[in-house]
């Protein structure tokens, strides 16, 4: 069983993305973090204070039962280490773990796509130490429908909307970046338009989704 951190937020969870259970083919649980707003948790420079409370509630993900933790948000990668070396347990902060693998697996260039580009920065590529990777990051800051509904959270989701923008920044990224050989997620929102990511490119993409499959079948 993985337990999953979720920030305080309010939008819907459609299949596929980190915090509906129907996602996974396995069991998780959850444990909501009140004090971690996602203005707080996408802070640049990334907000201190926070630590303590993912610890202290990874901590009682680990009491009831959780052989692996993990967040609802990529931007803890910044905070991988401080959290990690509290628990017993495996913890994986982000979908960006996997940009080392990605790099190593292709051979190339690894394209980012996260949900807030203006707050991810080299730090949280250290926290995971993705830094020595060839990165190249598109960012959805632009797109009104995913930012409104899952950053601001001041209008409802609208699914048609959000997959038409994932696939309008797939497109950016590869042409403003051809180099590029593979894809990953920051985003845990993000899997769930994958399918139609999936039809503008055939580039492999790794999301939190593959990662949590991973982990899964590593601990059981």
């Amino acid at each position: 069983m993985i337990g999953i951190l979720m920030l305080d937020t309010t939008f819907p969870r459609p299949k596929g993305d980190i915090g509906n259970p129907e996602t996974f083919s396995f069991p998780v649980i959850y444990k909501v973090v009140k004090e971690a707003t996602a203005s707080r948790v996408m802070n640049k420079t990334g907000d201190d204070a926070l630590i303590d409370p993912f610890v202290k509630a990874a901590k009682e993900l680990e009491s009831d039962g959780a052989k692996a933790i993990t967040t609802s948000c990529g931007f803890l990668a910044i905070f991988q280490k401080e959290i990690q070396k509290e628990l017993t347990v495996p913890f994986f902060s982000s979908s960006l773990l996997q940009i080392p693998f990605a790099n190593l697996v292709t051979g190339g260039t690894v394209g980012v796509i996260t949900a807030v580009r203006s707050s991810l920065t080299n730090q949280h590529l250290k926290g995971v130490d993705a830094h020595h990777s060839p990165v190249v990051i598109e960012g959805m800051d632009d797109m009104p429908a995913f930012t409104s509904a899952i950053v601001e959270q001041t209008k409802n989701l609208h699914k048609i909307a959000v997959t038409k923008e994932m696939t309008q920044v797939t497109l950016r990224l590869l042409q403003n970046h051809p180099e590029v050989k593979a894809i990953v997620l920051e985003c845990t929102n993000m899997p769930p338009y994958l399918n139609a990511m999936q039809t503008v490119t055939e580039l492999p993409i790794f999301d939190p989704n593959t990662l949590m499959a991973y982990m899964f079948n590593a601990i059981n």
